[in-house]
């Protein structure tokens, strides 16, 4: 009986040190994450697959470096130099996620600083590249969607082949110097009232071309039916009123006479 404690402490301690190892061979990824496993012996190869999701089983003395592989986003203000030197400042969302395919690759090359070290570079490469071909009038109005998805394009150029996978860059604000601004809020607007002047031009001149296009219109029409109104038609629908306006309970007409077309004067008629 006395012997018993000395056997099974040995026991316990070593049952002890296979329930750590167990403890610490267990690794849980969480829900948008994968691991990179880096080995003892021999530290991360660039050809191994990510760790999935949930529970994965390393050796004890191995390691797991996690990485989020879902979509994220940063924040990206930059100060950049127009066509004509004026400083541009962009307000700008980057939206990115690591190649999960290339994870282990990107650890071993650009590790976990991958961000600061590659794409936030690019992106301000790009940037200053776009918008250097533009005038601060551009930027401000009418370009700024191509240059949008210039950045993005030029920036994807760049991160692609460094195992980063970029979504979108959406340009937020662009700010320019405030004398510059006002300068074109000026200009817009007197082009906006000059297009306002020429429409109302345009529709005046219509509504003129209009009105005299039916008073040609009647002029033709008077012309034709003068043309077509001979003496004889005219006694012949004159003789025709009268003798309607003569068979008129209401009407007392008196004729005397003739008139110089040879038909009669109606003198009275109550």
């Amino acid at each position: 009986m006395e012997k018993l404690p000395k056997v099974g402490l040995p026991i316990l301690i070593v049952a002890v040190l296979i329930l750590i190892g167990v403890f610490k061979s267990v690794v849980t990824i969480d829900s948008g994450h994968a691991g990179v496993l880096y080995k003892l012996n021999g530290g991360v190869d660039p050809e191994s697959e990510p760790l999935g999701e949930g529970i994965n089983f390393v050796a004890p003395w191995n390691s797991v470096i996690d990485y989020e592989i879902r979509q994220q986003e940063i924040p990206e203000k930059m100060s950049v130099l127009s066509s004509n030197g004026l400083d541009i400042q962009l307000d700008a969302s980057v939206l990115y996620q690591p190649d999960v395919t290339n994870l282990a690759r990107l650890h071993k090359e650009k590790g976990r600083n991958y961000l600061s070290r590659v794409l936030q570079p690019a992106i301000r490469s790009a940037a200053r590249s776009v918008v250097g071909r533009y005038t601060p009038e551009q930027l401000y109005s009418s370009k700024r969607d191509a240059i949008q998805e210039e950045i993005f394009l030029e920036t994807k150029k760049i991160v692609e082949s460094q195992y980063i996978q970029l979504n979108s860059i959406l340009i937020r604000d662009v700010t320019l110097p405030p004398t510059i601004k006002q300068a074109i809020e000026r200009k817009l607007k007197q082009e906006q009232e000059s297009l306002e002047y020429e429409f109302r031009l345009v529709t005046a001149d219509k509504e003129a071309q209009k009105q005299r296009i039916e008073a040609q219109g009647k002029a033709d029409a008077n012309r034709i039916l003068s043309a077509s109104l001979t003496d004889k038609i005219l006694q012949d629908k004159g003789i025709e009123a009268t003798m309607k306006l003569s068979e008129s309970p209401n009407s007392k007409v008196i004729v005397i006479g003739s008139g110089d077309s040879g038909l009669p004067i109606i003198l009275g008629n109550q």
